[in-house]
């Protein structure tokens, strides 16, 4: 077989197998959906960027005082840096990122008239705006597929082969050329619901696993 034919071939092989288990994790997690807890996109926004290093649960015992206290893009542009990081602080890096809120609620008010933008490039150009935050905006906001990675997606997607790559920007690139655009916001809730559940760091919990036939580590890659 040509070279070139045969790289196609295993690319398309690649696709239906990725996407078969895909499948199998969306059956097994049909609720899945964004675990933090946001009423309107800045919101999304702030608890985004507070869940940076921190867990989503943790994060949501801190947004209900923090929201009710800056319930838009003013107040909290306006905010006192040191009462922001007291309501953060059990975050982490709490003196960072009240810096971030600040800094990009600002940029909210003088850019976007206090409102969340819904394009890639305005949104990474905020502060503390990664493209790992504006896809979770783009994605559960703004019906905008965008493709999540975590530290959790990072991690099944290499195990799952559907990347080589460790920078997450690659990571992204590789996962949305592998798997359709519309299945992009899923894929990335599925995969952390099921990082967090079983496919653990550093040990994953493979005999309880029931995908684990499908996985390439120990399933279905050793016969292909």
């Amino acid at each position: 077989m040509d070279k070139a034919v045969e790289k196609q071939t295993a690319g398309r092989m690649s696709r239906r197998r990725a996407l078969l288990l895909l499948e199998r994790l969306e059956a097994l997690y049909p609720d899945a959906q964004c675990a933090l807890h946001f009423q309107t996109p800045l919101q999304l926004l702030v608890a985004t960027i507070l869940s940076a290093q921190c867990t989503d649960l943790r994060v949501n015992q801190v947004t209900p005082d923090l929201f009710s206290r800056y319930p838009d893009a003013p107040s909290l542009a306006a905010a006192d840096p040191v009462e922001l990081e007291d309501l953060i602080r059990s975050t982490g890096f709490f003196r960072n990122k009240a810096k971030n809120l600040i800094g990009c609620a600002r940029a909210l008010v003088e850019r976007h008239t206090g409102e969340v933008p819904q394009r890639m490039e305005e949104l990474v150009a905020l502060p503390g705006v990664g493209r790992k935050t504006a896809n979770v905006i783009l994605g559960n906001i703004f019906a905008t597929p965008g493709m999540v990675v975590d530290t959790h997606v990072k991690r099944l997607a290499g195990r799952f082969g559907w990347t080589r790559e460790s920078d997450p920007v690659r990571i992204e690139k590789d996962l949305c050329r592998l798997l359709p655009e519309e299945r992009w916001t899923q894929t990335s809730h599925v995969l952390i619901l099921h990082g967090r559940a079983l496919c653990k760091a550093p040990i994953p919990h493979c005999s309880r696993c029931p995908v684990v036939d499908l996985c390439p580590r120990i399933g279905v890659g050793r016969s292909h």
